[in-house]
C-alpha cells in the first residue's frame, strides 16, 4: 500500500499526528494508500516554510514568476495521462474525461498566469498643482487553497495560477478522499523546479483544515466544498479579519424553451447531468422544460441516460464510473428513494446495481415536485429531475426559487428571454451551452453558494493588497 507524505518547505516528511486515513479504489471498495493527517504542529511548520519563501518569490520579477509556473504546466502535460489514472483510482472517474478535463486545467493555470502580464501591480494618477497618486498591489503573503475530492488536480491547478503570479506562496490541502493525485501533482512541481516553499502540501481531514484556516499567518483562504464546511471557513477567517474565496454547493437549474430541438437539447442535458457521475458543483440538477417538447425531450433524455455506460474508468467502454464512496451513494440513493415515495416515477436507472463498487447509474424521473429532496438538497449524482412547465417564464421562477446560486443553463431561441435569463441569481448563467466561457469570465457565487468574486482581474485583486501612494510638491521655503 502506497503510503503519502506531505511536502513542508524542500523535504517530503511524515506527520507528527496520530490518525491514519486510507484512501479506498471505489471502483474495487480496495484500500490502496494511506497516510498520516497533518497535526496542527504540522501544518504551523508549512506556514512558516511558505513564510520563509515567499520574500525570495515575490522579489522575482512578474515574466520570471509566470515562467516557472509555464515550466510545471508543461510538466503536468507531459504527466496528464498519468495522474488522470490516479485520479481514477482514488475517485472512480473514467479517464477520458479525466485527461480533459486535466489538459483544460492545464491551460487554464497558463491563461490564468499569463493574465498577470497585464494586469495594473501599478497604476498612476495625476492631480491638480502636481499632485500623483500612485496604487501599488502587494502580494498578500501565505495564502491557503482547500479542495474537494470530485476534481483532485483541476481545482488546485484553478485556485493557484493567480495567487503564484501575484507573488504569494501557498499551503494547500486537498480532500482526504482523493489526495493521491495532488501529491504526484507537487512532486511534479518539484521536477520542474519551482523554488521550495513556494508550494506545500499537508493531508488531513476536517481538524487539519480547520488548523490551516485558523493560522494567523494565513492572508487568505480559496476553500472550494459542502456549504456547511465553508461557513465554518468564513467564521475562522472573518475572526481573524482575513479573506476568504467560498464556492460551495449547488443545485443548478436548467430552463429548456419551447423552440429548441427537444432531442439534440436533451443529450446536451445528459452529459451536463451525468458526466463525471454527476459529481461536479454545477452538474445539472433541476431540469424545467417547456409542456410542448416534453414528451419528446423525457424520451430523449432517456434514451441518452441509457448510453452512460457503468463500469471501471479505466476501461474505454466506460462513460460512469463509480461514486467516490459509500456515503455519497447512500447520499443519491435516499434523494431518489425520498422522490419515489412521495410520488415520482423512475423513468430510467434509480436502483443500486448488484456488483463491487459504489456505483449507481444514470437515472431520470420525472413527476418530481419541491417537496422532494432531489429538488431542494444538493445530490451530486447522476440523477436528473425533470419538471414541466407550463410556459419559459415560469421554468425561470421555478430555477430562482433556491437557496443556491452557483450557475444555471438555458436553451432558448428568444432573444427576450435570453434576456430574462441574465436576472438569473447565479455566479454564471450560459445560454445554450453547459459550461461555457475562458479564463476572461468573471463570476461570483450568490446565496448559499458561496462569497468572493473570482476569475480574470477578480482572481488578482483577491489575490493583493492595494496601497494608495500620495505625491505632492515639496513645501517651498516662506521668506
Amino acid at each position: 500500500m502506497q503510503t503519502l507524505r506531505h511536502l513542508i518547505g524542500d523535504r517530503w516528511e511524515e506527520s507528527t499526528g496520530a490518525d491514519i486515513v486510507t484512501v479506498v479504489d471505489p471502483a474495487t471498495e480496495e484500500a490502496f494508500a494511506r497516510f498520516a493527517a497533518a497535526s496542527p504542529a504540522d501544518v504551523g511548520r508549512a506556514v512558516t516554510a511558505a513564510a520563509d519563501a515567499q520574500p525570495r518569490w515575490a522579489a522575482l520579477t512578474v515574466t520570471e514568476r509566470v515562467g516557472h509556473i509555464d515550466a510545471w504546466a508543461e510538466t503536468i502535460t507531459a504527466h496528464a495521462a498519468e495522474l488522470a489514472e490516479l485520479e481514477c483510482r482514488e475517485m472512480g472517474k473514467p479517464v477520458g474525461v479525466g485527461r480533459t478535463f486535466i489538459d483544460g486545467a492545464t491551460a487554464g493555470l497558463r491563461a490564468a498566469a499569463a493574465q498577470a502580464l497585464t494586469y495594473p501591480f501599478t497604476e498612476t494618477m495625476t492631480g491638480p498643482g502636481g499632485e500623483r497618486t500612485d496604487i501599488v498591489r502587494h502580494p498578500l503573503g501565505v495564502t491557503a487553497v482547500i479542495t474537494p475530492w470530485n476534481f483532485p488536480v483541476p481545482m488546485v491547478l484553478g485556485a493557484l495560477g493567480p495567487l503564484l503570479a501575484a507573488g504569494n506562496t501557498v499551503v494547500v490541502k486537498p480532500s482526504e478522499r482523493s489526495p493521491v493525485s495532488t501529491v504526484r501533482l507537487f512532486e511534479l512541481a518539484e521536477s520542474a523546479g519551482l523554488p521550495a516553499g513556494v508550494l506545500n502540501l499537508v493531508l488531513g481531514e476536517g481538524r487539519t483544515g480547520a488548523a490551516l484556516t485558523e493560522h494567523e499567518d494565513v492572508q487568505l483562504v480559496h476553500f472550494t466544498g459542502s456549504v456547511e464546511a465553508g461557513r465554518s471557513v468564513g467564521g475562522a477567517t472573518g475572526r481573524r479579519l482575513r479573506r476568504c474565496v467560498l464556492e460551495l454547493g449547488g443545485k443548478d437549474p436548467v430552463v429548456v424553451d419551447a423552440g429548441v430541438d427537444p432531442v439534440a437539447t436533451a443529450q446536451a442535458v445528459a452529459f451536463g447531468a451525468f458526466i463525471n457521475t454527476g459529481q461536479i458543483c454545477t452538474s445539472m440538477e433541476r431540469i424545467y422544460v417547456h409542456e410542448r417538447i416534453a414528451d419528446e425531450f423525457v424520451e430523449a433524455l432517456v434514451a441518452a441516460a441509457r448510453t452512460f455506460t457503468l463500469g471501471d474508468g479505466t476501461e474505454p467502454a466506460t462513460v460512469l464510473g463509480p461514486l467516490v464512496d459509500e456515503r455519497q451513494r447512500d447520499t443519491v440513493r435516499r434523494h431518489v428513494e425520498d422522490a419515489v415515495r412521495k410520488g415520482a416515477t423512475v423513468r430510467t436507472g434509480g436502483a443500486v446495481p448488484e456488483r463491487p463498487g459504489y456505483f449507481y447509474p444514470a437515472t431520470v424521473l420525472t413527476d418530481v415536485d419541491d417537496t422532494m429532496l432531489v429538488m431542494t438538497e444538493e445530490t451530486f449524482g447522476p440523477v436528473a429531475p425533470v419538471v414541466v412547465v407550463p410556459s419559459f417564464e415560469e421554468g425561470l421562477a421555478r430555477a430562482a426559487d433556491s437557496r443556491y446560486g452557483l450557475a444555471a443553463t438555458v436553451y432558448t431561441h428568444d432573444p427576450a428571454h435570453i434576456t430574462a435569463a441574465a436576472h438569473l441569481p447565479a455566479g454564471v448563467v450560459w445560454v445554450n451551452q453547459w459550461q461555457g466561457g475562458g479564463p476572461e469570465r468573471l463570476y461570483e457565487p450568490a446565496r448559499d453558494s458561496g462569497m468572493g468574486a473570482t476569475g480574470a482581474h477578480a482572481a488578482y485583486d483577491a489575490a493583493t493588497r492595494p496601497t494608495s501612494i500620495h505625491h505632492a510638491p515639496a513645501p517651498a521655503a516662506t521668506r
